[in-house]
């Protein structure tokens, strides 16, 4: 039987294998994990495609999507996993919308998902979201036109032919039937994630049983140290960040880290640190600290204004983009910078921070990494060993202010074809404004026309790049950043270049986004034999 692959381009270095249904999705998954290609770096399994990542200076779309052609699919994948039971309380806010959209009472769905029995297909979204298919076929619900921008943790939701629990408070667009108790990731487990896949899943309905689960339980809380930079104003929390967790989105973790990677291993080599070492992103200023010892740091990023208030009482002003000295005693104060938004603090020897899955990054969508770091918190040196300080960097690069116009280059992708050829050109022909509700995980765009769709069927959900632009039902779209979650359920029209992924994390609230498309849609398509 000759069927037809579509291979279709996901920014410079990934792409978008599209299948016929998840058994074969999941059977191409195996095949490529146990004999990877040379030059792949990732691969995301959605519902029906699985996103491959891969290094440009190995290999390329075309290449790889010639040897995927030549794999064996017809002897598909079995997978066994354990029966879990999940404790529900059925209180969800679009409880009614369901009940109405499957043709029943509010009873009745509340019934038949207790009853059902959900099978885990993939991971992905965020750390510990496991997608679940459920032997009930009539359980298939359309996400919401417009996704919320917080979703409580342990939310239990239904999108599609797909039931899932988020693990955190995260936005998202699936459909709201409950909560439970039950945390779906935790790093103090043996298995951070509840659910893997294969295991099979069975909701039990609190009302009728109210026994709260010993894994629901609070944990002790961790000791805070008292030596160190402590710190006198957090005006929003800073974060812990380094360049990420590379390589673990076989448990449902994204890559996070640094937002403006290039200013972080400035800071770090301005103090003399590996290029890796964590450091500290400030948003928008507002943040001090007070050395209780000897100190040398560097600020990169946005041009904070950087006063030293010593400990005799007088003001210094501190060089930016350069290696200063704390003594002791002495507090550092950052204004708000007048262009850019996100600064980033290195301190010589690297701060002493407990990693998590190999990375300090802090991920604030999967709540994975350190804590955020508010006023009163005490930050310890690690005092490892440190290179030559380095006063003469490269020159500050210019970044955005709000009401600037930013030009962002854009690749086409993977979803296009979606949208008219109007819409694709609204892409390009309107500025894009940067609005209040965007973070870590995305910045939220507003257009005066919305993107015009072609197709507005429910797309199943897909692995999503770093820098994608993805459109929800009301047109106006959304451009992941380092937080972003692994997998979406909304048409991607295109993909923001590696290039300009550290300008996008400065670009700050107000400002104007321009798209430059750089490459057009491009999808592969090839004829295999099975």
């Amino acid at each position: 039987m000759t069927e037809r692959l579509r291979f279709l381009p996901a920014g410079s270095d990934a792409f978008l294998v599209e299948l016929d249904d998840l058994e074969t999705t999941l059977t191409l998954l195996d095949r490529l994990l146990a004999d990877r290609p040379e030059g792949i770096v990732e691969l995301v399994p959605a519902a029906r495609t699985v996103m491959v990542r891969f290094d440009p200076h190995v290999t390329d779309r075309v290449r790889l999507s010639a040897l995927i052609c030549t794999i064996e699919l017809d002897q598909r994948t079995s997978r066994e996993g354990d029966s879990i039971e999940i404790p529900v309380a059925y209180d969800g806010e679009d409880l009614a919308d369901v009940a109405e959209i499957l043709g029943c009472s509010v009873e009745e769905v509340i019934r038949r998902h207790a009853e059902a029995t959900y099978t885990v297909a993939f991971t992905g979204f965020a750390p510990g979201f496991a997608y679940m298919t459920s032997d009930d076929p009539d359980f298939d619900v359309p996400r919401r036109k417009s996704p919320r921008v917080r979703i409580p943790a342990g939310s239990v939701a239904l999108g599609g032919k797909f039931g899932g629990i988020y693990p955190s408070d995260s936005p998202g667009g699936w459909q709201l039937i409950g909560r439970t108790p039950l945390k779906m990731w935790d790093t103090n487990r043996p298995r951070a994630a509840l659910l893997a896949p294969g295991d099979r899943v069975r909701f039990r309905n609190i009302a009728n049983d109210p026994v709260v689960p010993r894994a629901a339980l609070p944990e002790p809380q961790a000791v805070r140290p008292s030596a160190g930079l402590v710190v006198t104003r957090a005006d929003r929390p800073a974060l812990f960040q380094d360049l990420g967790r590379p390589g673990r989105v076989d448990q449902g973790v994204s890559e996070s880290g640094a937002l403006d990677r290039s200013s972080l291993v400035e800071a770090n080599l301005c103090v003399g640190n590996p290029r890796n070492a964590a450091v500290l992103e400030i948003a928008f200023g507002g943040f001090a600290f007070k050395a209780d010892r000897p100190a040398t740091l560097a600020v990169t990023g946005a041009c904070a204004p950087l006063v030293i208030r010593t400990a005799d009482g007088r003001t210094v002003a501190a060089p930016f983009h350069r290696p200063f000295a704390l003594d002791a005693g002495d507090e550092l104060v950052l204004g708000l910078p007048p262009e850019g938004m996100r600064s980033y603090i290195a301190l010589r020897g690297g701060f002493a921070v407990e990693g998590v899955l190999g990375s300090a990054a802090t991920d604030t969508l999967a709540k994975v990494g350190p804590a955020p770091i508010a006023a009163g918190d005490v930050l310890v040196p690690a005092n490892a060993p440190a290179a030559a300080v380095d006063p003469f960097r490269r020159a500050l690069k210019a970044l955005p202010r709000a009401g600037d116009t930013v030009t962002l280059n854009v690749v086409l992708g993977p979803r296009t074809d979606w949208f008219t050829h109007k819409g694709v050109e609204t892409l390009s022909a309107q500025p894009w404004q940067v609005t209040a509700e965007s973070n870590r995980v995305g910045m939220r765009l507003a257009g005066a026309e919305p993107l015009e769709r072609r197709d507005t069927a429910e797309l199943p959900s897909e692995g999503t790049a770093l820098g994608a632009i993805q459109v929800p039902h009301n047109g106006q779209p959304v451009v992941f950043l380092a937080d972003h979650p692994l997998t979406g359920g909304y048409p991607v029209i295109g993909v923001v270049a590696r290039h300009h992924l550290d300008l996008a994390g400065q670009i700050p609230i107000g400002a104007n986004i321009r798209f430059n498309v750089v490459a057009a849609f491009d999808p592969l398509v090839r004829e295999t034999n099975r």
